[in-house]
Order: C-alpha cells, then sequence, then structure tokens
C-alpha cells in the first residue's frame, strides 16, 4: 500500500475516506524541519547553505512516516499546492533520504489538488509528479533572506534600542505603513466648511431633499462656504427666492458582481462583515478546506474551473430562476504577480450546498462558509440594475441651483444574493426613490429639517426647511487589518501565504495594537520605524521589498537563480549592518530624539519649550532607555532632578503627570509624612515612607475626579482613613461600610470590609463616603437591585391617574432628559420645562402627539361603570 502525506490529520482523514483501505494516509503536522535559531545556520561565505534540524515535536511523526515506509515501499506526498507544500515535500523528502527511510528503489512522486474532493483527488493520484525544484529554491531564497535579515537585525535593535523586540523583512515594512498612517492623522489639522441642503415639496405635497450646487450663479466647490456667516447667507438666499424644476434626468444603469475571493480579498471582507482578523480567517479557512468543502485558500488567482462556473449558473439558474443567469458565463482573469500562487479562485466544492445544508457547527467556519458560497454564486450571476434620477431646481435670476438625486433597483440581480462590503463609508451615496417631479414645476419649501445628532453647528431660515450644516474636512483613517493587507498587496508587499503572519507579528511584538478594529502603534513600534527609517532606510523602503519579492518569483518561476538573489541582497545588506557597530547609543538617541521631536515634544499652548522640564524648570527632557529594557522621558538634570515621564507625547501621562518620582508631600498627620505618588495603577497616597519594618505602608488610590497635583492634606488623610463604619444596620447589627473601589464609592453590608459576601451598593458620588449617615445608608441599601431584576425607578414627579384612560402619569429621568411616562408611551419635556413644573394637562398634550406621530393607538377612555340601582 503507497504511503500518502498530508500536512494535517484532518486533511488526512478526508483523504482516507476518498482513497479507502488501498492507500496508508498519514500526517507531517505541518514543516517537520527548520533552521535552529542559533547563528550560523544560514552561511552566506559557503554558497548560502542552511542547516536543518528536525524539531522536536516533529521526530515522531517523521519516525511513523519512516516505520510505514518499511512496510509500504512507495512514497506519495500530497501537501498543499503552494510554495510552503512544496517545501514541506521536499523536507520530508530529504529528512527520511536521511534516515535511509527511502530507498533506491523507492518511488517518490508528488501529487496537488486544489480541493479535497473524490474527483479532485482522483485526478491527481492520475498525475503525479515530481517535487517543483525553482518552488523550493523560491522557498529556500525566502527562508534564508528572513533568517539573515532577523539574525543580524534584530540584535542591532537590542544593542542600540533596549526594549526592541526584533525586526523583519516584511514585519518592519509593514509596520512602517501604520507608523506613517498615524503620523498622517497627528499632522492632519481639520478644515472647516458648511453645507446647504433644502426640504423641498412638488405642488402634490410630496417631499424631498436637495442640496445647494450654485450660489450667487456659479457652481459651488466643496470649501466655498467657510464659516456660520457664508453660511447664513447662502441659507438665506435660497430661502428667499421662489424655486422653479429646471432639468429632469433619468438613467439606466447596472453594477456588476464582485469576482470570486483571493485570499486576500477573503481577508478583507471577512474583517469588513465580521470583524475577523487575518489569522482568524486564515484558520476558519484552513478547516473548511481539509473538510473538503471549499478549495485551496492561499491563492492570488480569481479564475474558476469551467465545470465550476456552469455548476454555479445551474445552481442560479435552481434557486433563484432562469432571469438571474446571465446568457454568458462571466470570465474572471488573474491578475496575481506570481504565477505560482494564482491557484484556482477560493469557492465552495460543491455549488449546490447551502450553507444552511452543510450544518457546520463552528461558528467562524460557518460564517465564512456562507460568506464565499454568496460571493462565489454572485459572481456569476445577472447584473443589478438600476434608475439613477437627477433632479435640477433654480431660482429665476439664476443665483441660486440645487440638485436632488436618487436611485432605484429595477432588478437586484447579483445583489439578491450579495453585496460586497465597505472599508470606510463615504457619506455620498446617493439617495433612495424620489417622488414624481416634472420639469417647469414649482418646488416650495417644505418641513424644518431635523438638526445634527452628532452636535455639529446649524443654521437655518424657512422656518427651518434650510438648513446649512457645519463639517470639517476628516484625516485619513487607521488602517484596518483588511485595509492593511489591501495596502500590501497594492504595494507588492507580501504574499497569500505570508498576510496573515505578518499582520499577527506585529501585534504579538506589542509593535501595535488593535481598537475598535483599528491598528495602532503603540510608542515601541514607532521607535523602531524611526530607528531602521534612518539606520536602514533602504530595507524599510516599499519599491525595495516589492522589487525583492518580484525577484522570489522569478525564482519560483524558473527565472532567476535563488543564491544569485541572496548574494546582491546580502552584499549590500552586511555593509549596512556593518556601519552602525560603531554607533553610540547616545547618538542614535539624539538622532531619534531629533526625528521623534514632533511626537515627543508637540508645541504647547503657550509656546513655552515643550522639552523644558515642568518638576525644576532648567533640565532639558528627553527620550532615554532604562537598563531593564524599553523607553521614556527624562530630565537632563538626573539625578538633581527624577522626573521622568512614559514614553509618548504628553497626552499619554495620565493622571499624576506632575508628581515627582519621590511623590508630592502633602504634610504631616501625627507625625507620619502624607505623600502622593503615581503609580503603576494610578495615582495614590500613602503614609509614611516604605521602610523594613513596614515595607507595606497605608495606601489609598485617589478617586477618579479629583486631580492627584492639587490634593490637599485633608483629603489624603481622609482617603487613608477608609473605609469608614457608618454603624451596624438596624435590622440585624451587621455592620455597615463606605469605601472607594475599583469602580467608584459603594456601601458594604457585611462583618468585615474584605468578606466577600455580603450586599454591595454604589453611591452617587465620592463625597457621600465621608457624608451618609444610617438612615441614608439603610435606604440606598434597600433600593439595591435583587440579582436578575432590576430596582423600579423613582419617578420625579407623579402627576397622577390620567383623567381619561387611567394608568399613572409620571415625569421620569432619562438618559437624554427628563419625560412623560404614561405606560408605554414616553414623550421628552421641552427645553425649559422643568419635571416639578409640569401640568396633567401639558402631559396629555405631549403624550398624544407622541403616540400620534408613533403611530401607537391612543387607549380609549375608561368605560364608567354604571350604578347599582337601589332595590
Amino acid at each position: 500500500m503507497p504511503v500518502v502525506v498530508v500536512e494535517s490529520p484532518a486533511k488526512a482523514k478526508t483523504i482516507n475516506k476518498y482513497l479507502g483501505s488501498d492507500y496508508t494516509v498519514l500526517a507531517s503536522y505541518g514543516h517537520v524541519r527548520d533552521l535552529p535559531p542559533k547563528d550560523g545556520s544560514v552561511k552566506p561565505d559557503d554558497g548560502f547553505e542552511m542547516l536543518w534540524e528536525i524539531g522536536a515535536d516533529s521526530k515522531k511523526h517523521v519516525k511513523a512516516i519512516a516505520d510505514a515506509l518499511a512496510d509500504d515501499n512507495n512514497l506519495i506526498l500530497a501537501t498543499d499546492p503552494d510554495r510552503e507544500g512544496e517545501a514541506i515535500s521536499w523536507h520530508l523528502e530529504e529528512a527520511l533520504r536521511k534516515r535511509r527511510a527511502i530507498k533506491k528503489d523507492t518511488p517518490v512522486s508528488r501529487v496537488v489538488f486544489n480541493a479535497i474532493t473524490k474527483a479532485a483527488v482522483t485526478e491527481a493520484m492520475e498525475n503525479p509528479r515530481q517535487v517543483d525544484q525553482p518552488l523550493v529554491e523560491a522557498y529556500l531564497a525566502r527562508r534564508a533572506l528572513d533568517y539573515l535579515v532577523g539574525f543580524n537585525l534584530s540584535p542591532v535593535l537590542w544593542r542600540k534600542l533596549p526594549g526592541a523586540r526584533s525586526a523583519g523583512r516584511v514585519q518592519s515594512v509593514c509596520l512602517r505603513l501604520i507608523v506613517e498612517r498615524e503620523m498622517e492623522i497627528e499632522a492632519f489639522r481639520p478644515k472647516e466648511y458648511w453645507q446647504v441642503k433644502a426640504q423641498l415639496e412638488t405642488p402634490r405635497g410630496q417631499a424631498f431633499e436637495a442640496r445647494l450646487v450654485t450660489l450667487a450663479g456659479a457652481k459651488l466647490e466643496r470649501y466655498d462656504i467657510p464659516t456660520a456667516e457664508a453660511a447664513e447667507i447662502a441659507v438665506q438666499a435660497v430661502a428667499s427666492r421662489p424655486l422653479t424644476v429646471t432639468a429632469v434626468e433619468a438613467k439606466p444603469s447596472s453594477r456588476n458582481p464582485a469576482p470570486p475571493f483571493m485570499t486576500s480579498t477573503l481577508q478583507q471582507e471577512a474583517s469588513r462583515k465580521f470583524g475577523m482578523g487575518a489569522r482568524q480567517t486564515m484558520s476558519a479557512a484552513q478547516r473548511l478546506y481539509e473538510a473538503g468543502h471549499i478549495t485551496y485558500m492561499r491563492t492570488d488567482g480569481i479564475d474558476m474551473a469551467p465545470e465550476a462556473v456552469a455548476a454555479a449558473r445551474e445552481a442560479i439558474t435552481e434557486y433563484y430562476g432562469a432571469s438571474f443567469t446571465p446568457k454568458e458565463a462571466r470570465v474572471y482573469k488573474n491578475k496575481a504577480k506570481n504565477a505560482q500562487e494564482a491557484h484556482e479562485c477560493i469557492r465552495p466544492t460543491d455549488m449546490f450546498a447551502k450553507p444552511e445544508q452543510l450544518k457546520i457547527a463552528d461558528p467562524d467556519q460557518r460564517k465564512l462558509y456562507d460568506l464565499i458560497w454568496k460571493r462565489t454564486i454572485a459572481c456569476q450571476m445577472a447584473a443589478a440594475r438600476l434608475e439613477r434620477t437627477s433632479v435640477d431646481i433654480g431660482s429665476a435670476d439664476g443665483q441660486i441651483g440645487l440638485r436632488a438625486t436618487g436611485q432605484v433597483i429595477t432588478f437586484e440581480g447579483f445583489l439578491k444574493v450579495y453585496e460586497e462590503g465597505r472599508d470606510d463609508q463615504s457619506g455620498d451615496d446617493e439617495g433612495g426613490r424620489l417622488p414624481q417631479i416634472m420639469q417647469g414645476e414649482a418646488a416650495k419649501l417644505g418641513a424644518a429639517l431635523p438638526a445634527a445628532a452628532d452636535g455639529r453647528k446649524s443654521v437655518a431660515a424657512g422656518d427651518g426647511a434650510v438648513q446649512g450644516l457645519q463639517s470639517f474636512t476628516q484625516p485619513p483613517p487607521r488602517y484596518t487589518e483588511a485595509t492593511l493587507v489591501k495596502r500590501m498587496e497594492e504595494l507588492g508587499i507580501g504574499r497569500p501565504s505570508t498576510y496573515a503572519s505578518i499582520v499577527t507579528t506585529i501585534q504579538d511584538r506589542d509593535y501595535v495594537r488593535k481598537e475598535k478594529n483599528r491598528l495602532i502603534p503603540e510608542d515601541k513600534g514607532r521607535l523602531v520605524t524611526a530607528f531602521l527609517f534612518n539606520y536602514f532606510r533602504r530595507y524599510v523602503g516599499y519599491e525595495f521589498t516589492a522589487n525583492l519579492e518580484q525577484d522570489l518569483d522569478n525564482v519560483s518561476a524558473g527565472d532567476a537563480v535563488w543564491t544569485d538573489v541572496l548574494s546582491r541582497f546580502w552584499r549590500d545588506f552586511k555593509a549596512a549592518v556593518d556601519e552602525t557597530a560603531e554607533l553610540r547609543i547616545t547618538e542614535v538617541l539624539e538622532k531619534l530624539n531629533e526625528v521623534l521631536e514632533p511626537h515627543l515634544f508637540p508645541p504647547t499652548e503657550d509656546g513655552s519649550d515643550p522639552r523644558t522640564c515642568p518638576n525644576c524648570g532648567a533640565g532639558r527632557l528627553s527620550f532615554r532607555t532604562a537598563r531593564s529594557g524599553g523607553a521614556f522621558i527624562g530630565c537632563s538634570n538626573y539625578p538633581e532632578c527624577r522626573y521622568t515621564r512614559p514614553f509618548g507625547p504628553p497626552s499619554a501621562e495620565g493622571e499624576g503627570a506632575g508628581i515627582p518620582p519621590d511623590g508630592k508631600l502633602l504634610g504631616t498627620d501625627e507625625g507620619d509624612e502624607i505623600r502622593v505618588f503615581k503609580g503603576r495603577f494610578g495615582p495614590y497616597v500613602q503614609r509614611g515612607p516604605v521602610t523594613e519594618d513596614i515595607p507595606k505602608p497605608p495606601r489609598q488610590s485617589v478617586p477618579k475626579g479629583w486631580v492627584p497635583e492639587e490634593i490637599s492634606l485633608a483629603q489624603g488623610v481622609a482617603l487613608l482613613a477608609l473605609p469608614r463604619q457608618i454603624g451596624p444596620h438596624p435590622d440585624d447589627g451587621v455592620m455597615i461600610w463606605s469605601n472607594i473601589g475599583r469602580y467608584g464609592p459603594y456601601l458594604k453590608h457585611a462583618e468585615t470590609i474584605s468578606f466577600k459576601g455580603g450586599t454591595n451598593a454604589n453611591l452617587d458620588s465620592i463625597e457621600e463616603v465621608w457624608e451618609i449617615g444610617m438612615n441614608r445608608a439603610v435606604e440606598v441599601l434597600a433600593s439595591k437591585p435583587k440579582r436578575g431584576k432590576p430596582a423600579p425607578a423613582t419617578p420625579l414627579a407623579s402627576l397622577g391617574e390620567h383623567p381619561e384612560a387611567g394608568g399613572e402619569v409620571n415625569v421620569m429621568k432619562g438618559r437624554y432628559g427628563p419625560y412623560v411616562k404614561w405606560g408605554k408611551v414616553n414623550a421628552t419635556l421641552p427645553e425649559g420645562v422643568e419635571p416639578d413644573q409640569i401640568t396633567m394637562a401639558q402631559a396629555i398634550e405631549l403624550l398624544d402627539a407622541k403616540a400620534a406621530k408613533s403611530g401607537k393607538k391612543r387607549p380609549a377612555a375608561k368605560k364608567k361603570t354604571a350604578a347599582k340601582k337601589k332595590k
């Protein structure tokens, strides 16, 4: 029985099902050999000889394959159909030959399949080949390059820049993209401009919205209305003139579907639609591939096999009808930079297998398969047909011109199944359907436009129907993993097999953090980028990195010799590394202080020197490195002045920035010094110094809202006196305490403050910790919601029972201000009306208006029960 080797046990299980008992299918569990992480694993002076080592975890897997070959003298290497897969097959063959598990008469063949289906596996077995040597050499060149950069550049970083962890051939370029985008954002200065729009009505009373495009007879550009005063003039100009529809134009248009997925676009869309990271996406895709649900997931290709296209068209006709199937099949051509990476697109192996039919248990896999199936089906569907309408409205004197646009879908086409996501919404989408509007008819001002919900200023005229709205230009958005991969792809940096690992590595190194799906450089990442850009500029250059990728692609295509590519790179790179050997750390720090000055020491509002030490007033602040690693901002007057702050701009200092390292003395109490310190977890007050006898003197965190630099001695002593005993509860005699905790001020009803049980209840303010008495404490504890049942809100004012329909009418405290509540109807109080001043009549008027607006039926008035007749 031939021995078939694949990467993973999941893939082995699926393939074994198709091949049957005539084959022994084993897993290598990924790469079996790698370069040991020590100096000398690649020898540039010996023709780039590479010393490989079998991993500790891989030895048992190699032994299992060797044992199987002792019984079955036929090896079939069936690893993935890309460069990494080819490398695994090569490594396996080399390792087994060294063990003499492969004999002279042992046939060794290589098979590849783009999908793990019975048909694909059977066809691959019928068409074996040998290991693709150019593809292996491309792998060797990449691995050697990554090793040489990492093992030569990283030590330079460690020596010259304590706290830096590593540098990489592509990861450093990727990090540079993120850092430069952040610098663009910081340098950005918003520009104010105003937009004017009007709510208009047709003679038939149908409303539509139009924007101002002509002012004073001239075409209006985006920034032509720069101030509120200019907007006021424009708004009045629109409101004071009769308006007429001057032109109506309706044009048919169409939208074509997006091409099927390749690796980068799958990662981008999974990030947009589900917030999935690149590594998370590829992990889920790997499982789907190994289960036989989709084709191979690392590809630069967007073409689809003819039989898959035919199957997709059949599925479209069956599921959606013949009208959704175009007359001709859609053909997508590859634009891959490297033909070796250009496998077929990522698609379902069975076009008729709807997501709900597969019943995939894992949520990530289920979502991703749904995405892939819909995108693949949609890419072969008919175009969506739309009608775009443009209406021009103007004044008789030609001074004012407005335009209304709208679009309507006349045939869904592929939109019935799928629509591609966007990275950053532009806000310039055309509106929906416009009412019937005819040229030559009047367009009068309609109802008032709603005020901006985001707090922007506005000016209005025409009873609010014409509105000028303040806007500001926006900085470029931070990268998401999706937009970063897209940018890398545009620049030719990285390849499908490396996108996920590159994006993940810079986060694992703490060079970048992810917040709300956006990538933000840490100060350590800025530091590394600044160092590399100043001392190894060529090697973090976008063009250089892309050209090197192209050289490696040429190797995989058999058009270049891999050792020649390495020789050219190593000659110049080694010289650059050697040049840094004589650099002193002080030189590096001074250079980085100069480069990072706009970020670390931005101009102050009062024009004073931002590098003057705020503690001693005489020293000069500069970036420094610590012996233990890491970086900080320190004073040049050290050790006389020990002022420090975290590395980064002043705004990053947080609370306690003006407190010296030895703490700020507030005064003495009962013979003890009371000081305020800035600590790792925030500012705190401390009674007395740390001594051998008292290694942990009394401490208390400074509560949020208090400025640490402004704390008085009395406040410090009061904080250190916490927790405070209010007294025993009158019902059970158990103590009630007040204290300030992690989540703010609170009460505790328990024997001791450290007791994990008992009852806790939040207090409204810090001051209550010292002011609250027993009666109020008992009331607060009693009103604490029972677990799972929120306590009913207390009305601000009770107006009594509704005179017509019954039910309590109350004024309640709301998130956006006080409101009247009656049953399920809530109505906000008008500005200026106090909760204790509103009358029942006013409340009923507000409630009726709200009910009418929301479409809720007003409850019928209570029927009066007839009085019983006396017998």
